[in-house]
């Protein structure tokens, strides 16, 4: 009966979700859609078309949009672990100043402290390229997933981490198969978040991409300024789809697994 009502449940929050895409689906195939018509009086390919189009540039935006976001994710995470583990798991003097610092970036107003950041990659020759827009994208996600960390590394006593080097384990194993395992569902989340943020960004992206890196926010806005419903809303399909598929890869690491301390310790016997 609880097995019944949680999939009910699931699939009512499922059905929530889905709700607004329905309209910008039926705008992607359709041909002409007049108020107060239900549906759309004449279909059309148009919108697939486009996207599938060689010299559209949407293949393009979209390999950029993948290429930030997965390697700005994995960059935050890999700065943010050892920061949320040194703000989160020790005590220690003018933490809670490196923590108003570590926030300063998002707490500036994006368009003042990116006009300032432009400049300095104008003189770096940094400006324009692919590799800018990524550093830059670092900006709003590395505070975010710290912070996350942070309160992930807070929460945990250290008590495994101590047995582990307790029955030998260096440090490098104990946080391998000890530390890394447990606190998995925080560092997906912030993965998450850092790649949401980075799919999303248009402003940092125009700036210092300065036209040359196209993405997905910067066609989807040109469509939406050109009132054409039917390229804007297979845009925002094709937009939303890869932020969809993070959240339920996301999802997955966020299961909860009660074995979860004993294969840790298992697989710390295996190597030590």
């Amino acid at each position: 009966m609880g097995k019944r009502r949680s999939n009910a449940g699931l699939l009512l929050v499922a059905a929530l979700v889905a709700l607004p895409f329905v309209p910008l689906f039926l705008w992607t195939f359709a041909g002409e859609w007049r108020f107060p018509d239900l549906l759309p009086t004449e279909w059309s390919m148009r919108g697939i078309e486009y996207l599938l189009e060689p010299g559209g540039g949407v293949l393009g935006a979209t390999l950029n949009s993948l290429a930030l976001g997965v390697s700005v994710a994995a960059a935050s995470v890999a700065v943010g672990l050892p920061a949320g583990m040194a703000l989160g798991g020790y005590e220690w003097r003018f933490k809670g100043a490196v923590i108003f610092f570590i926030l300063l970036p998002i707490l500036v107003p994006p368009l003042a402290s990116t006009m300032g950041v432009h400049l300095t990659f104008i003189r770096l020759g940094l400006a324009d390229t692919l590799f800018g827009v990524f550093l830059v994208h670092l900006v709003p996600t590395v505070p975010y997933t710290a912070i996350i960390l942070t309160s992930v590394f807070a929460e945990r006593p250290g008590d495994l981490e101590e047995a582990a080097r307790t029955l030998g384990a260096s440090p490098w194993r104990a946080f391998r198969h000890v530390t890394l395992p447990d606190v998995a569902p925080g560092v997906a989340v912030a993965g998450l978040f850092a790649f949401l943020i980075s799919w999303g960004q248009y402003i940092l992206t125009l700036l210092i991409g300065g036209g040359n890196v196209v993405t997905l926010p910067m066609l989807l806005f040109s469509a939406a300024s050109g009132n054409d419903p039917v390229l804007s809303s297979a845009l925002a399909l094709v937009f939303a789809l890869p932020a969809v598929l993070a959240l339920i890869v996301a999802l997955r690491f966020l299961k909860p697994d009660d074995s979860g301390e004993g294969r840790a310790f298992v697989g710390l016997g295996k190597v030590s």
